[in-house]
């Protein structure tokens, strides 16, 4: 079953076509790459999809219903998370104050009960707080819950944003360079933490330049350049394709990707 598909899509900033008509879905439960060359599109694509911009053609459904129209809060609100290619963290709050942010789209209480302090309103902030550390816990950060997202290294800071996309409780988790900034053993590390997720039954679509992280994470591969998909496959098949090959290295070049 397709948690996501996108049906010739199309985005233009004044005469520049930025994704043209692209194409693709992904199935429940896998992990799928968005990969191309630097300004192929890629970022683009993904903020068509999570409402940050509006297509000008084309369409995008999510299980099956329309979103193009929908507005960010209603898309996360239906269980699509993503984290950003440059860190957006609240800088000055705790990590755990940052994972609650993402809690909010669930919680249901009211001005009423918040002013009042009403007996739904302490459960549901316990169950956020519950959540948050699960989270924190899943991604190995639950023993600096009380430090300032600030003062995380650069790779931890990473797997906050994307503690706080997992408090959102997502079908699909978008990753946009989760691995940009990582040394080699946080990289190694967010490989085994995508493929937890994964197993888990979250769907997970990646932005990535690592080709060794894509190659190993990923069950499915989309590539395009200057906005159009030029191949889609698993990963053996796009290592071997000419189209690809010719993308990133030039034609002249046979080693493959």
């Amino acid at each position: 079953m397709s948690i996501l598909r996108l049906d010739h899509l199309n985005k233009r900033f004044g005469g520049l076509v930025a994704v043209d008509r692209v194409s693709f879905s992904m199935e429940e439960g896998s992990v799928v790459g968005l990969i191309g060359p630097n300004g192929a599109g890629k970022t683009t694509v993904f903020n068509l999809i999570t409402g940050n911009y509006q297509p000008d053609g084309g369409d995008v459904f999510f299980q099956g219903q329309s979103i193009r129209a929908k507005p960010t809060h209603q898309i996360v609100a239906l269980g699509i998370a993503r984290t950003f290619q440059t860190i957006r963290l609240f800088q000055n709050m705790t990590v755990l104050e940052n994972v609650l942010a993402g809690c909010h789209c669930r919680m249901r209480t009211g001005l009423f009960g918040s002013l009042f302090h009403t007996l739904g309103q302490r459960l549901e902030e316990q169950q956020a707080l519950r959540q948050s550390m699960d989270a924190l816990a899943f991604v190995g950060l639950e023993s600096s819950a009380d430090q300032l997202a600030k003062n995380l290294s650069y790779g931890n800071q990473r797997l906050l944003e994307i503690a706080r996309a997992l408090a959102t409780q997502p079908r699909l988790l978008i990753l946009d360079e989760p691995a940009g900034g990582m040394n080699e053993q946080e990289t190694q590390e967010l490989i085994g933490l995508i493929a937890k997720m994964g197993q888990q039954g979250l769907s997970i679509l990646l932005i990535e330049h690592d080709m060794k992280l894509v190659m190993m994470a990923c069950d499915y591969l989309v590539v395009i350049e200057y906005g159009r998909k030029i191949a889609e496959g698993t990963p053996v098949e796009i290592q071997t394709n000419p189209k690809v090959i010719e993308a990133y290295l030039g034609a002249d070049n046979d080693d493959g990707i």
